[in-house]
């Protein structure tokens, strides 16, 4: 037996229950792998209070870090004992151990720790094809992050610099400013008291930017698209502020021919072959110092509740991880 989160309806942080599962031998093409280290994502909170639809009952996680301990029928690539590490797989990565497709587990090199892979996976992957894909960045590029200083952020303003891109990012207050500047960021707005896409006119000298990368959503996607020059791209890939209203396809002819995508890490990540080819990347990146993990608030896996609520109340920066 071992122990698991599992929550049967949606709601609040209350809803998580800590339970004892019974997992089996891993099936054709699974893994039984023991945790030692579980990442913390914003969309662990939207799973749980039912933005999603989550077939309930249900695990929740979907990042983590451990130990292979046995490979179902079919699995040549793994072994037990292989240290290994995942973003994107079905719910469950809130568990002292789980079954987990193998194809989702990718191999850590020496040099990256459990905990740093934990911390970087999911929001490392999702930076890869942020940047990499729906926008290709490149040397020269002046572009715009809002929430530069949570977790996909600080990832991304660092790789972006690394690619000779100009980091334009939104934050809520100074001390979030302080810590997204020291990530990569060169101009960061305090959108609390500042009119953000006034201010990225006024830093590109009216010129705008080719994207912005919003994962803030309501509060903040109708004014991204105010930020973009001529033929940009409004990348949504988050709602922290709420889902954002039906919109008027006229809005993008008038402001721009604009484009607007809503990306997702298991779309880009869904073969396993671009799977291991987007971690490969973020592992060199990561290997190489351009782009440093730095985890800033840890919790033992049973205080998910206590780390979901600091969460949503922004009362955490960067990356959190859970250590099993």
């Amino acid at each position: 037996m071992t122990h698991a989160f599992r929550f049967h309806q949606a709601g609040g942080p209350e809803v998580l229950k800590w339970e004892e599962v019974k997992l089996g031998k891993p099936g054709p093409g699974e893994a039984r792998i023991r945790h030692t280290a579980v990442g913390l994502n914003f969309v662990d909170i939207y799973n749980r209070a039912g933005v999603y639809g989550v077939p309930l009952p249900s695990g929740l996680g979907s990042e983590g870090a451990g130990v292979v301990e046995e490979v179902g029928p079919g699995v040549t690539d793994l072994k037990p004992g292989d240290r290994v590490a995942y973003g994107n797989s079905p719910l469950g990565a809130y568990a002292e151990e789980r079954l987990i497709p193998a194809d989702r587990l990718l191999k850590l090199p020496d040099s990256i720790d459990d905990k740093t892979a934990a911390a970087m996976m999911l929001k490392g992957l999702t930076v890869q094809y942020l940047i990499r894909q729906t926008y290709r960045v490149k040397s020269g590029d002046t572009i715009l992050l809002h929430a530069a200083a949570g977790g996909v952020g600080l990832i991304l303003g660092q790789w972006a610099k690394h690619l000779g891109a100009t980091v334009i990012g939104t934050v809520s207050t100074d001390e979030k400013a302080k810590l997204a500047k020291a990530h990569g960021t060169a101009h960061t707005i305090v959108y609390t008291r500042e009119d953000f896409a006034a201010r990225v006119k006024e830093i590109t000298g009216g010129n705008l930017v080719p994207v912005v990368y919003d994962s803030v959503g309501k509060d903040t996607f109708l004014k991204s698209l105010d930020c973009l020059a001529p033929l940009g791209v409004a990348v949504l890939f988050g709602q922290s502020s709420g889902s954002i209203e039906p919109l008027n396809l006229g809005l993008l002819a008038q402001k721009g021919s604009l484009y607007v995508t809503r990306p997702t890490l298991n779309t880009y990540g869904a073969k396993r072959e671009n799977l291991v080819a987007m971690a490969n990347e973020l592992f060199d990146v990561v290997k190489s110092g351009a782009v440093k993990i730095e985890i800033n608030q840890t919790y033992p896996l049973k205080d998910a509740p206590k780390a979901h609520a600091d969460l949503a109340a922004r009362k955490t920066t960067g990356s959190t991880v859970f250590l099993v």
